[in-house]
C-alpha cells in the first residue's frame, strides 16, 4: 500500500468514530427540539434562546480543556504514559475550575436575554430551563477531558458508543419528563432541562465505566498526586487552551451575530438562514471529526520524532476536509430546491433558502479546510494563530462585510452569507499558509538549529 493511501486509511480510522460521536452530540439537541416543539411554540423559542447562551459559554470553557490535546497526543507518540496521564489529570482540574464561571453565567441567563432585547416571558422560561442544568456543567467538562485523553491515545470508539447510548437515554427521559409518563408529572420545558442535565451526567459516568471495565487507562496512568495541580503545568495547558477558547468564542458568537442580523431582515429571512445553517452544521460534523483525528495523528507523530511524516499527514487531512465538503457543496447546489422542503413547507422560506444554498456551498469548502487547519495547530500545540485568524476573518471582515452587503448594499440575506463566506476564505487561506511555513516539519528544522524542541513539554 502506498504511503498516501496508508495515511488516508489511518486518518479515516481516527476521524470517522469522532465524526459519528459529533453527529450523536447534535442529535441530542435535535431530539430535544423536536420534543419540546410538541409542547408549545413558546417552549421551543425559550429553549432556542437558552441554547444560544448554553453553547456560547460552556463550549468556550471546553476550549480551555482542549489544551490537553497536544500534550496527550505527543506524549502517546513518545510512549510517555506518565505524561499523558498527568495531562489528563490536569485537564480534569481545569475542567472543574472553569465549571465555576459557566455555572455563574447560567444563573444570570434571564438578565442576559433581557439585556439583548428578548421577550421577558421567553427569557424567564429560558432561565428555568437552564437553572436545572447548572449541576451538570462539571460533568460535561470532565467528560470532555476524558474523551480528549482517550482520543489523544488513538482510542476513538468508546466516546462514540457512549454518545449513542446517551441519545437513547435522553429520548426516553425526555418522553417521561416532558409529557408525563411512567407515573411522572408532565413538566414540559422544565422536564427537557432535567433530561439534558441527567444525560450529561450519564455521558461522564458511562465513559468512565467503559474506561474502567476495559482497562483503557493501562500504560498511561499514574496515581493522583500534587503534580496534578502543579501551577506551572496548569499554565502550560491554559496557554494552549485559552487561544482555542477564544477561537471557539469568535466562531460561536459570530454565527449568533449572523442570526441576529438575519432576524432584522424578517421572519422569512431568519427561517431560511436557520435552515441553511442547520444543514451546514450537519455536514460540518465530518470535517470536525477529521480535525480531531488530525490533532491526534499530528501530535502522535511529533511525539514519535517524525515531524516530516506529521507534515504530510497534515496536508492529506486538509485535502480530506476539502474533498468531503466539496461533495457536500455539490449536493447543496444540485438539490437546493429540494433540501429546504425537509424543514418547511412555506414557499417563501423554501425559495429564499434555495437562493442562498449555492453561497453556502462555497462556504462549506472553506469551512472544511479551516476546521482541519485548526486541528493541525492543536496537534502541534501552537493554537494562537487560529484565534487570530478567526478574529480577523469573522469579526473584522466577515460579519461587518456581511452586514454592509445586507443592509447598505441591498443584498439581503445573501449579503450576510457572502460576508461569512469571505471571512471563512480568509481564515482557511491563512491557516493553509501557516501550515506551509510553520507546520510540523518546521519543528525539525528549529530543533536542529537548537531553537526549539520538537515536542511540547508534557510533565
Amino acid at each position: 500500500m502506498s504511503p498516501f493511501r496508508s495515511e488516508v486509511r489511518k486518518l479515516a480510522s481516527l476521524s470517522l468514530p469522532v465524526a459519528a460521536a459529533q453527529l450523536s452530540m447534535m442529535m441530542l439537541g435535535f431530539v430535544d427540539t423536536v420534543m419540546v416543539g410538541r409542547v408549545s411554540v413558546e417552549a421551543i423559542g425559550a429553549a432556542a434562546l437558552a441554547n444560544v447562551w448554553v453553547f456560547g459559554t460552556i463550549m468556550v470553557s471546553n476550549g480551555v480543556v482542549f489544551g490537553i490535546d497536544p500534550l496527550v497526543a505527543q506524549a502517546h507518540g513518545a510512549r510517555d504514559g506518565r505524561g499523558a496521564a498527568l495531562a489528563f489529570q490536569r485537564g480534569v482540574v481545569l475542567a472543574l475550575l472553569f465549571s465555576i464561571p459557566v455555572m455563574g453565567l447560567w444563573l444570570v441567563t434571564e438578565e442576559f436575554l433581557l439585556f439583548t432585547g428578548q421577550d421577558p416571558e421567553l427569557a424567564r422560561s429560558a432561565q428555568v430551563y437552564i437553572a436545572v442544568q447548572i449541576p451538570s456543567v462539571p460533568f460535561f467538562l470532565v467528560y470532555s477531558a476524558l474523551r480528549q485523553y482517550l482520543q489523544g491515545r488513538e482510542i476513538m470508539r468508546p466516546a462514540m458508543w457512549v454518545l449513542l447510548i446517551a441519545n437513547v437515554f435522553n429520548a426516553a427521559v425526555n418522553w417521561v419528563l416532558i409529557f408525563g409518563h411512567a407515573g411522572f408529572p408532565a413538566l414540559g420545558l422544565l422536564g427537557a432541562g432535567i433530561a439534558t442535565a441527567l444525560t450529561r451526567i450519564v455521558m461522564l459516568l458511562g465513559l468512565a465505566l467503559w474506561v474502567r471495565a476495559f482497562r483503557l487507562e493501562r500504560g498511561a496512568w499514574v496515581p493522583w498526586s500534587r503534580e496534578a495541580v502543579d501551577p506551572a503545568a496548569l499554565r502550560i495547558i491554559a496557554r494552549i487552551g485559552f487561544p482555542v477558547a477564544i477561537q471557539i468564542a469568535f466562531e460561536i458568537w459570530a454565527f449568533s451575530g449572523a442570526a441576529l442580523l438575519a432576524g432584522r431582515l424578517g421572519v422569512v429571512a431568519l427561517a431560511a438562514h436557520t435552515i441553511a445553517l442547520n444543514m451546514a452544521a450537519l455536514t460540518f460534523m465530518v470535517p470536525l471529526g477529521i480535525s480531531q483525528g488530525t490533532t491526534t495523528r499530528v501530535g502522535n507523530l511529533i511525539g514519535a520524532g517524525e515531524p516530516r511524516h506529521s507534515q504530510r499527514s497534515a496536508w492529506i487531512a486538509l485535502g480530506m476536509g476539502a474533498a468531503v465538503m466539496a461533495a457536500a457543496a455539490f449536493c447543496f447546489v444540485v438539490f437546493r430546491a429540494w433540501l429546504p422542503r425537509i424543514y418547511t413547507s412555506d414557499p417563501d422560506v423554501i425559495a429564499l433558502c434555495a437562493s442562498i444554498l449555492p453561497i453556502a456551498a462555497a462556504f462549506q469548502v472553506f469551512d472544511g479546510v479551516q476546521v482541519v487547519g485548526c486541528g493541525v495547530l492543536r496537534g502541534t500545540g501552537r493554537t494562537r494563530p487560529a484565534a487570530v485568524f478567526n478574529g480577523i476573518g469573522y469579526w473584522v471582515l466577515g460579519l461587518p462585510g456581511g452586514a454592509w452587503l445586507a443592509f447598505v448594499g441591498g443584498w439581503g440575506l445573501a449579503g450576510i452569507w457572502w460576508g461569512l463566506c469571505f471571512g471563512l476564505a480568509v481564515v482557511a487561506t491563512s491557516l493553509v499558509t501557516w501550515v506551509h511555513w510553520y507546520g510540523p516539519a518546521s519543528l525539525e528544522a528549529r530543533a536542529l538549529e537548537g531553537r526549539a524542541a520538537p515536542r511540547v513539554v508534557t510533565s
